[in-house]
């Protein structure tokens, strides 16, 4: 986003302790001001003919004594109401800050938020949108609090979290960024006890959104998750990172090594997906194999050896839960289609890793040279073309099609160079 973004970031990190609460608030910053600190809400710099900039000077130097009672949003949370702006001017104040400081303005915040009684809230949270929305209806309580915001400032947050979330800690996993709404369930396991090697994909027996899925796995009486989960709509839904272990196979030994995906299906036989959920479940698997540095995408059918395979570095498995339960999920929709699916990402993951050969580079590389020597020089360089053919500098190299090339667009060598500057020299007597 930008560089007031990372340093909002980190210091409400250190306050809060939980990038799922900081995103849902920083999310609302965002909203509000940009994450500029010195933001005048946009109607009134036309009325007091003043920029930000200006209007944070004046009012600093003492120049504009009306900050407090103006009605003016200002700042990271375009403070409004008289109060809350003589607070944050006092605060300043007694720091010997400029009222845009972007650190004065975050730790004014923090004051703020703890007397609002939100700062438990945020250390708690385990869904963006939910900390989201909180600090929309109790703290920032805009005119507009409508769903279609209320949306909006929680994909704000998202995505401070896909940015910023995988830089902090030692575990250097990362989570998909495919990822629309993160909703973290308190079960798992934390951290993960093996590397992934195994991707697991189950169907929800329900055309389920990603919301409603991680409603679902937050009630820690179910004793369920999934690291993901792909709505009848292809949309994304985090809720275990890839650092931890979920709740979804009816096996620890698996669940360890595996991304489980919770897929959207219908509720009878065959459990099939829609198209959108399978096209995004495919771009999924693909991200998670890439993310983790693998290759190639396995399916073997038979359930003891591939419960004994050990993968190669840069080999994935899929596994499914009928092997760990007495279930039939993934359903036969998906599990008829595992070969497909394996097959397809590995495509996916090799199409670009074919190296060319020389001879091919040769072929390519002689094709390309055919095409500009084919090609009349551009329309700039006419009279300076015409000028060389008709002094002798330049000779045509060919005959196509009854066509003299003069080839002016391909690359020339030195002994071409040579050979004009030589018959420049006769042309100028100075052989």
């Amino acid at each position: 986003m930008n560089q007031n973004a990372k340093i909002a970031w980190d210091y409400l990190m250190s306050k809060i302790q939980n990038q799922i609460g900081v995103a849902g608030l920083l999310g609302n910053l965002y909203a509000e001001s940009g994450l500029q600190p010195t933001n005048l809400q946009d109607t009134y710099n036309k009325a007091f003919g003043l920029d930000d900039e200006a209007y944070t000077r004046a009012v600093d130097n003492g120049a504009y004594e009306n900050f407090v009672n103006d009605s003016a949003g200002y700042g990271l949370a375009q403070w409004t109401w008289w109060s809350r702006k003589k607070n944050l001017l006092d605060f300043a104040t007694s720091r010997g800050t400029s009222i845009g400081n972007i650190y004065t303005q975050l730790e004014f915040l923090w004051d703020e938020l703890s007397s609002y009684g939100l700062t438990a809230m945020l250390r708690g949270a385990t869904s963006i949108r939910s900390a989201s929305d909180e600090i929309l209806t109790k703290f920032e309580r805009p005119l507009d609090q409508s769903d279609k915001m209320k949306e909006i400032r929680a994909q704000y947050g998202q995505q401070f979290y896909d940015e910023f979330a995988n830089e902090d800690g030692e575990n250097t996993m990362s989570n998909s960024s495919m990822v629309c709404h993160t909703h973290i369930s308190p079960n798992k396991y934390s951290p993960r006890a093996k590397p992934i090697d195994r991707i697991t994909i189950h169907c929800v027996v329900g055309q389920a959104s990603p919301e409603a899925l991680g409603h679902l796995f937050a009630d820690p009486k179910r004793y369920a998750s999934s690291n993901y989960g792909v709505g009848p709509d292809g949309r994304i839904g985090m809720f275990v990172e890839e650092k931890d272990c979920s709740w979804c196979s009816s096996s620890r030994l698996n669940d360890d090594r595996a991304v489980t995906i919770e897929t959207a299906s219908d509720n009878f036989h065959p459990y099939a997906v829609t198209d959108a959920a399978y096209a995004a479940l495919l771009d999924l698997c693909e991200d998670i194999c890439r993310r983790n540095g693998k290759r190639k995408l396995l399916w073997i059918a038979d359930k003891d050896k591939a419960l004994a395979y050990e993968p190669a570095t840069d080999e994935m498995v899929l596994t499914v839960h009928r092997w760990f339960a007495n279930k039939s999920c993934p359903g036969e929709y998906l599990y008829s289609r595992q070969g497909q699916i394996a097959e397809e990402v590995t495509r996916r993951l090799q199409e670009d890793d074919e190296e060319m050969t020389y001879d091919q580079f040769k072929e390519y590389m002689n094709q390309y040279r055919e095409e500009l020597q084919a090609a009349d020089g551009s329309d700039w360089s006419q009279d300076d073309c015409n000028w060389a053919i008709s002094s002798g500098l330049i000779q045509g190299g060919g005959n196509v099609n009854g066509k003299t090339q003069y080839m002016f667009r391909d690359f020339m060598t030195r002994e071409q160079l040579a050979a004009v500057l030589h018959r420049f020299a006769k042309k100028i007597g100075k052989e």
